[in-house]
């Protein structure tokens, strides 16, 4: 028999999890002045990356009488019947243990405990709880989404000094802000399969209007949380001119979501948010050490190395 590649690589949610270790990624070489360590970043990266993913099949599994009467999750193996309950259960549970053995063994038992505990967050208290009980679930559940960048930190460092916790939350805090902004346009486009699905989500228990001024208030307090890092002296200029940049855009959107043009601006709004975080962590890469790089330096010091 054939083995369903393609189905179980769609367990993974590979465009979401790419995004989420992307964050990982820049936590990694956030938490250290040069390069990071060569063995705690590569296992580290893929400890996060295989556990994120055991968490999007986790949620498949748990949410595949939703994701059979809702649009955008009909497509899913376990909707259409390509893939049974006992065989995402698998390997869902594959990749968890595969990557707690790999970061206990290789990273350090700290990066595991904190990434078993955003699994279980994700997978078990957001998906079979959060999700279904309050119409807050995508804001109390944000957490297990945003620790990917205190993950990457971990890996690198151990967490040894109290400005680890510091710099590292401070990540978490922009993701865990940027998290009902981003979801709640896509569930303003898609409230009437989460009514169908009887899921309440903020659109469908107070209504699009309500969700929408959310969604502002939301990134107004993002743009002000994504300066913290340069007020802090964590980043520079550099980082400080494109968060306000892509602040400005994302409040532009929804802004123009209060009254919007037409009925698929949510959806575009929604995909800007996408963009606006990559961009954001990767000019917040960008800041902290590819700029010292690029940067000559001063002529005292090169001729004091001659």
């Amino acid at each position: 028999m054939t083995i369903p590649m393609r189905e179980y690589w769609a367990l993974t949610k590979p465009r979401v999890v790419a995004l989420i270790v992307f964050t990982a990624f820049v936590g990694m070489f956030l938490a250290v002045p040069g390069l990071p360590p060569l063995r705690e970043s590569v296992f580290g990266f893929i400890g996060i990356w295989l556990a994120a993913a055991s968490a999007a099949a986790v949620n498949h599994l748990i949410d595949q009488r939703i994701d059979r009467v809702m649009a955008r999750t009909a497509h899913r193996p376990l909707a259409t019947g390509a893939l049974k309950p006992a065989q995402v259960l698998a390997f869902a549970v594959f990749l968890g243990a595969l990557s707690m053995a790999m970061l206990i063994s290789m990273v350090n038992p700290l990066t595991a405990a904190l990434t078993f505990a955003s699994l279980i967050g994700y997978a078990i208290v957001y998906t079979a709880w959060l999700k279904r009980a309050t119409p807050q679930n995508i804001v109390i559940g944000g957490i297990a989404g945003a620790a990917p960048p205190l993950l990457g930190w971990a890996a690198v460092t151990g967490m040894q000094n109290p400005w680890d916790w510091a710099h590292a939350l401070l990540l978490v805090l922009i993701i865990f802000v940027w998290t009902p902004p981003h979801f709640w346009a896509l569930a303003i486009f898609r409230r009437d399969d989460y009514a169908r699905a009887l899921v309440p989500m903020l659109p469908v228990t107070h209504g699009v209007e309500y969700t929408r001024w959310q969604i502002l208030l939301y990134t107004v307090l993002l743009v002000a949380v994504t300066v913290m890092p340069w007020a802090v002296g964590m980043s520079g200029l550099f980082y400080l001119g494109g968060a306000l940049v892509l602040g400005a855009v994302f409040l532009w959107y929804a802004w123009k979501l209060l009254d919007p043009p037409d009925e698929f601006f949510a959806m575009r709004t929604f995909n800007y948010s996408i963009v606006y975080l990559m961009a954001l962590f990767a000019f917040l890469l960008v800041d902290h050490w590819l700029l010292p790089w690029l940067t000559p330096a001063p002529a005292f010091e090169l001729q004091s190395v001659g």
